[in-house]
């Protein structure tokens, strides 16, 4: 395994090997730990939030114990982790299968209806709506390719998401001849923000490397590179015929 820290042609001594050995193993467990830590504590969380809401007799414990009939100091304490997020799945998908039906329909249409009627609450959960629509709303629509665009000036490249076709009054009077399209342009490390601008599409260049490629290029400030090799021997061969 080859690491930023293993660079040096000649043989390092025991401390710096150490040193080396235990940079490289951060690396490796670092990704993993945080990765397992976030998953258990969101876990948890939403363990807490469901088990509240969960009768005390159907609790794992209280299943445990009268299952074998246990009582007073010989009962004994479970917590099953993991557990609330399954019956938190079941009872989701639950609500969305009646969700889709007419009657649930109707009811969610009747609620909605009284909750327009109600200051304050109205502004609370259409925010709330809103923001769950576009986080979990499937759609088809989605940024077609990664682009690059001069932008904020000429001479000055930016990575952009081409999403659709500009149309409409948009199209209409923007003082260009041909076809324009939008482009969202993303920021760094956050790239859920960023602008909507409208290019003609001559002056848009599309990028071979995928959404996700782009959008890691974007998060990482440019230290993540899709096709790291293939960009280094470019690189090479650029510098070989520069000499």
């Amino acid at each position: 395994m080859t690491t930023p820290f293993d660079q040096d042609t000649k043989r390092p001594g025991f401390i710096t090997r150490l040193r080396n050995s235990f940079l490289t193993g951060i690396i490796v467990i670092a990704p993993v730990g945080l990765t397992v830590w976030l998953i258990w504590t969101v876990v948890g969380w939403v363990d807490s939030f469901v088990w509240p809401f969960v009768p005390a007799a159907y609790q794992p414990a209280a299943i445990i114990n009268r299952l074998f009939e246990l009582e007073g100091a010989d009962q004994i304490e479970v917590n099953v982790r993991g557990l609330g997020v399954v019956i938190f799945l079941i009872f989701t998908v639950s609500v969305g299968w009646i969700a889709k039906g007419l009657i649930g329909r109707s009811m969610i249409t009747f609620a909605e209806n009284l909750v327009d009627r109600t200051p304050i609450v109205r502004s609370i959960y259409s925010g709330i709506k809103q923001l769950a629509e576009t986080v979990f709303a499937q759609s088809d629509r989605s940024f077609e390719k990664a682009c690059l665009i001069q932008y904020p000036r000429k001479g000055i490249w930016a990575i952009g998401f081409i999403s659709t076709k500009a149309r409409g009054e948009v199209a209409e009077k923007a003082e260009t001849v041909g076809d324009m399209m939008s482009v969202f342009v993303p920021t760094t490390p956050n790239p859920t923000s960023g602008f909507l601008l409208f290019f003609p599409v001559e002056d848009i260049i599309e990028l071979d490397m995928t959404i996700e490629e782009a959008a890691k290029l974007v998060i990482s400030a440019g230290l993540v590179y899709p096709n790291g090799e293939k960009a280094k021997e470019a690189l090479e061969n650029q510098l070989k015929k520069a000499s």
